[in-house]
């Protein structure tokens, strides 16, 4: 019942149905009140999870969500398995947090085992070379793994950007993924520049510059590495940039160039030259910009 009632609930959540659709998830996870095992707010975290994951579009509202749970779980829920320092049962929203934290946890260790990673990988490389892998299971079960990784990431990264997770959680998540340099997968590259879009500008402080320039002399080093990929190596490229531009995304530029100059400059890009990995693709290509009409 509550499986059922709650999956068709969150297939429906939007921004615009947020204030009405959150509600009705709230009631259920209050149920909980009666219990003494928080089974029914455990059954719904995983089912927000299940939603969040499975595609990096939605993140953003199924994290506002958790968040509105947290806020109005009922003091009243508990778990006499979970116990604080003083051995009493932690109950209402330090209950959710410490169900969310599990739950998290456990969905990096399943997307980070060895086999999943390789799995996914593995695919990346064959799909550049043999086209039936895009009709075998195998393709689309590895697309499915690399789908939940990013979502995940992406979940997480706006989960901490509404003070649900802390900071510390989320240089571990990174330092984790740059932790090898010289034997990183590609499905761990995709990973770490997926939060670090997420969640950069808010790592980037004062306090932590030090920590954020020892990521970005690891990714400058994989930029240069024969074993990455020139896809890859755009991708990280791309976040040093974005990162050079203190965080703030070229399409935002663009939409405050067109709004300041009454024009549209879509066309004009960021207006900086073209980076040392674009002009290689370009020879690689035989691209001659010069020529271009």
């Amino acid at each position: 019942m509550v499986h059922r009632k709650v999956k068709a609930l969150l297939n429906k959540l939007t921004m615009e149905k947020f204030d009405s659709i959150s509600g009705q998830v709230i009631v259920w996870a209050n149920k909980s009140e009666k219990e003494k095992d928080g089974r029914t707010l455990i059954q719904i975290i995983r089912l927000v999870f299940e939603h969040a994951i499975d595609g990096a579009t939605w993140s953003e509202v199924y994290a506002r969500l958790c968040r509105e749970m947290m806020n109005r779980i009922s003091p009243k829920v508990q778990d006499e398995g979970v116990k604080n320092s003083e051995g009493n049962p932690i109950a209402g929203d330090q209950l959710f947090r410490k169900y969310l934290c599990n739950g998290c946890q456990e969905g990096y260790e399943r997307a980070s085992g060895d086999g999943v990673a390789k799995a996914a990988n593995q695919q990346n490389k064959e799909g550049r070379t043999e086209e039936v892998a895009l009709f075998s299971d195998k393709y689309y079960a590895a697309q499915k793994v690399k789908r939940h990784g990013l979502g995940l990431i992406k979940f997480v990264g706006e989960l901490f950007k509404l003070q649900m997770l802390t900071e510390h959680i989320m240089h571990n998540y990174v330092e984790t993924l740059l932790v090898n340099v010289e034997h990183l997968e590609e499905v761990e590259i995709e990973r770490s520049c997926k939060l670090l879009t997420t969640v950069g500008a808010h790592l980037d402080t004062q306090k932590a510059r030090a920590h954020m320039d020892v990521y970005f002399s690891r990714i400058k080093e994989l930029t240069k590495s024969q074993n990455v990929s020139l896809r890859m190596q755009f991708m990280l490229q791309d976040i040093i940039e974005l990162r050079e531009r203190n965080w703030v995304s070229r399409d935002a530029i663009v939409a405050q160039k067109r709004g300041s100059d009454g024009r549209d400059v879509a066309g004009s890009g960021s207006g900086a030259p073209p980076s040392r990995l674009r002009k290689k693709a370009q020879k690689a290509n035989g691209i001659n910009l010069s020529n271009k009409l």
